[in-house]
């Protein structure tokens, strides 16, 4: 069920979280799955409903006003700088847990990721849940596990709308960002990537003053991170990355994302933005409906290899490495 963010239906959803339910919750990079973080029958239920791996880690979520102490222990200057810097907003990090954060949120590890979203609905969701009692709401993407990530409530319908229990939307429009956060390990002296997203490494750098690193492997069995397994966010439509220079040999029966709109080939072409903000505020919406359009194959042309683009080529690579043979 889709329902308008007024103050009645936001407390409807905080109030099906206390009763340990699934809501779908807006944010501004993608609508999560979203359950109280420190009940196991819930958080169960979205492993259940999304197909994932239960040793594959959760990213809680918390209102402005929370204690990032019930949840991190050990935190240092840097990772106070990165949260003051950036959150409300699209940063994830990754700190050694509390005793709070259990296992069955963590995938078993010591470490806990947390963040705090500025989308309004998601502020006003985790307000009131915070005064309920419920100090941290899990809300991993709101689709089946490796698939494309939900950007508006209707693509969480699609993907749910199976369940047995109706699940209560929030409706936020359609999302700010369109992929997920940066997820930055701050259990180190100095800051390392873990995922890539809207926030780069030189928006690190500026704040902290320090270096980053990153690592973008994981181990197939027990993922560090969200969204860290090489084959993930995959439409159903193979796809593919190709270089510009390959691009007239494509053959009718596939489609073409590009940046070039003045390339000839016989594909059907998909205008995308030349720049990586918007290329990414619709990259998951045109996959989606591209998936509906009974195309062979999505090629799409290659990224540019910068700090700017790295969120955008992060999700393709990966993608497309879900149909590599």
């Amino acid at each position: 069920m889709i329902l308008a963010p007024t103050p009645y239906n936001i407390s409807l959803a905080a109030s099906a979280i206390a009763a340990g339910k699934m809501i779908g919750l807006p944010t501004e990079t993608v609508y999560g799955l979203a359950a109280d973080a420190n009940c196991p029958n819930a958080i169960a239920n979205i492993y259940r409903a999304k197909n994932r791996p239960s040793n594959h880690p959760l990213i809680v979520h918390l209102a402005p006003q929370a204690d990032i102490a019930l949840w991190a222990r050990q935190i240092p200057d840097y990772a106070y700088q990165l949260m003051k810097a950036f959150w409300p907003g699209a940063c994830t990090v990754v700190l050694p847990r509390t005793q709070y954060a259990g296992d069955f949120i963590t995938g078993h590890q010591d470490t806990v990721a947390l963040r705090c979203p500025s989308h309004p609905v998601a502020q006003q969701l985790l307000t009131v849940c915070h005064q309920l009692n419920i100090y941290g709401v899990a809300a991993p993407s709101a689709n089946q596990f490796g698939r494309v990530s939900p950007t508006t409530a209707h693509h969480v319908y699609d993907e749910f709308k199976h369940l047995d229990d109706e699940l209560l939307i929030l409706d936020g429009g359609a999302c700010e960002i369109g992929i997920e956060s940066t997820i930055i390990d701050c259990t180190q002296a100095t800051p390392r990537i873990l995922r890539y997203g809207l926030i780069t490494s030189a928006d690190i750098t500026r704040i902290t003053g320090l270096a980053v690193t990153s690592d973008m492997t994981s181990a197939s069995n027990k993922p560090r991170v969200s969204g860290s397994l090489t084959a993930h966010y995959a439409p159903k439509t193979p796809i593919r990355l190709c270089t510009v220079d390959t691009i007239d040999t494509l053959h009718p029966r596939v489609v073409l994302m590009g940046r070039s709109p003045t390339t000839v080939c016989s594909a059907h072409y998909q205008a995308m933005p030349n720049d990586a903000l918007h290329y990414a505020q619709q990259l998951y919406a045109t996959l989606r409906h591209l998936d509906t359009m009974g195309y062979e194959e999505i090629i799409v042309e290659s990224i540019p290899n910068t700090d700017e683009w790295a969120g955008v080529a992060d999700r393709l690579t990966r993608a497309a490495a879900t149909f590599l043979v």
